[in-house]
């Protein structure tokens, strides 16, 4: 006899037998595996649940920081201006007769520019004199008039005097009464005459005086010279240049003190004051420093900035006129926070902030205002006085979601 038929034989006897005499055993072992069975997956399927929650918390860098204050600045783009510059003009007309001065060169307060030919105005001048002295000439004569006009007078009062009292005791007629009057309204009409001679002299001379004032005052147009110290911009007028009134002698400019002048926003005139200290980077790389003296109080209708002027001093004439300049104005000291600028991200709205993290270790973002941008990070504000700020994986999570933070130290 084989063996494997009499295995399977006997195997599906015990099947039979399984079925047919303990089928209420096998019912309930059949019954009860699958529950254990379940109980296993559900116990695996929690696990896996928990192992997957684990892994799907987002792994983010933070920093802890704290605000710090520093000193705050208005920062602008602005230009060098000369302290003064002004273009003088002859205020007459003439001929040059000077040497021209060259461009660049320095140039004293009073030193003479330009120089014209006087031609005949000093003869102009010699005939305003004479006629002042014929004019005060006649004030003398003018004067005896008023003296002799008076003594008139006195001697026809005694004779209207004396005419009258005769008259009144009828030892004199009507016609010399009559004469005698007549004789007092001539002698003061000859004093009114003798004092108006006086004042016409008085007046020839006030004229004859302006005359010669005109005159002095003409020579004098024919000498341009500087009104301050400070370096020719051009060339002097030409030698035998005509000159008229108005006509450009030479263009001046004083550069031992330089104006730093730049336009203030409106949002940040409130932050610069009068005598504020203020610093200016220059494209040759030149550092200069001084103090706000102007501020424009009235805004530029176009642009809608201020004015801001900030004068420096300049004793070795080594800024120049019409430079860029990067000028840093300084204002109060603000409270602020250091962070990277890569930490910087937008929200949904497009404004600009940072993400943090907040109780629970859930995301939140906070607007920002940018105060200074360094080599180091961004300064920025608006911000609670110590914040934990995520630096990296911020653009991968947004408010509300909960991450696994790992801390860093924060920058210096």
């Amino acid at each position: 006899m084989k063996f494997i038929p009499v295995l399977t034989a006997l195997i599906v006897l015990a099947g039979l037998y399984m079925v047919v005499f303990e089928r209420d055993t096998l019912v309930g072992f059949a019954q009860s595996a699958p529950a254990e069975n379940t109980v296993q997956s559900a116990d695996g399927a929690v696990a896996d649940d928990v192992a997957e929650t684990g892994e799907s918390l987002v792994g983010v860098v933070a920093t802890h920081s704290v605000a710090r204050t520093i000193d705050s600045a208005v920062i602008l783009r602005g230009r060098t201006e000369a302290a003064r510059q002004v273009t003088v003009a002859s205020e007459t007309s003439g001929l040059v007769i000077s040497e021209p001065r060259r461009k660049g060169a320095f140039i004293n307060e009073g030193e003479l520019l330009c120089s014209l030919d006087p031609g005949t105005r000093e003869a102009s001048l010699a005939e305003a004199r004479a006629r002042r002295a014929e004019a005060q000439a006649r004030v003398p004569e003018a004067q005896a008039n008023v003296i002799e006009a008076n003594a008139r007078i006195r001697e026809a009062e005694i004779n209207l005097n004396a005419a009258q009292r005769l008259s009144e005791d009828g030892f004199a007629s009507e016609t010399r009464l009559v004469s005698a009057q007549a004789a007092m309204e001539s002698a003061t009409a000859s004093l009114q005459r003798a004092r108006s001679g006086v004042a016409s002299a008085q007046a020839g001379i006030e004229s004859a005086q302006a005359a010669v004032a005109f005159a002095a005052r003409e020579i004098d147009k024919l000498t341009i010279t500087a009104p301050f110290s400070g370096l020719l911009e051009t060339d002097t007028a030409e030698l035998g240049a005509l000159m008229q009134p108005g006509t450009p002698c030479a263009t001046i400019i004083q550069l031992n003190e330089i104006k730093l002048v730049g336009f203030v926003p409106e949002a940040d005139v409130s932050k610069v004051n009068l005598g504020a200290m203020a610093g200016a980077r220059l494209t040759n790389g030149e550092r200069a420093q001084g103090r706000v003296t102007f501020l424009s109080r009235s805004a530029d209708d176009l642009t809608r900035t201020f004015r801001v002027e900030v004068t420096v001093a300049n004793d070795d004439l080594a800024i120049s006129d019409g430079q860029t300049a990067e000028i840093l104005i300084a204002s109060e000291g603000r409270t602020a926070h250091l962070v990277a600028q890569s930490s910087l991200t937008l929200d949904d709205d497009g404004v600009l902030g940072v993400r943090t993290i907040a109780d629970g270790n859930m995301v939140q973002f906070m607007p920002v205002t940018i105060l200074r941008d360094t080599a180091e990070g961004v300064w920025v504000t608006d911000l609670p006085e110590a914040i934990d700020i995520i630096t990296v994986g911020q653009e991968f999570v947004v408010e509300g979601v909960q991450v696994r933070p790992t801390f860093t130290e924060a920058k210096g």
